[in-house]
């Protein structure tokens, strides 16, 4: 698979959750592509914007789409590496805040 079929895979499964890519297009291909270079490194796509212990169930709730990027849209408009947002937020609607870590530290892979 390559950064424009996950892109339209991924495209189709958000967008019907009411989840958008960021509009910056090459932001979001960037992610992409980090995201199969997780996929091919450790057998599942975690969050390219988060360290990774590599381990699967370690990592199950950094797995793309993360847990948290549903509260993060909701508050913030946008998931904590900004590849989705909500139409607001790419509309100029909502402010682009910094989306902070909800990751809980005991759960960091240091």
């Amino acid at each position: 698979m390559n950064a424009q079929q996950l892109y339209d895979m991924m495209k189709r499964v958000q967008e019907a959750k009411g989840y958008y890519f960021n509009q910056d297009r090459e932001r979001v291909f960037d992610l992409l592509e980090s995201l199969l270079v997780n996929k091919q490194r450790y057998g599942y796509m975690g969050c390219p914007c988060r360290l990774l212990a590599g381990d699967r169930e370690k990592d199950r709730d950094i797995i793309c789409p993360c847990v948290y990027s549903v509260p993060d849209i909701a508050e913030f408009g946008s998931c904590y590496c900004n590849l989705y947002v909500s139409k607001d937020w790419n509309e100029g609607k909502v402010p682009r805040d910094y989306v902070p870590e909800r990751r809980p530290p005991e759960k960091l892979p240091f």
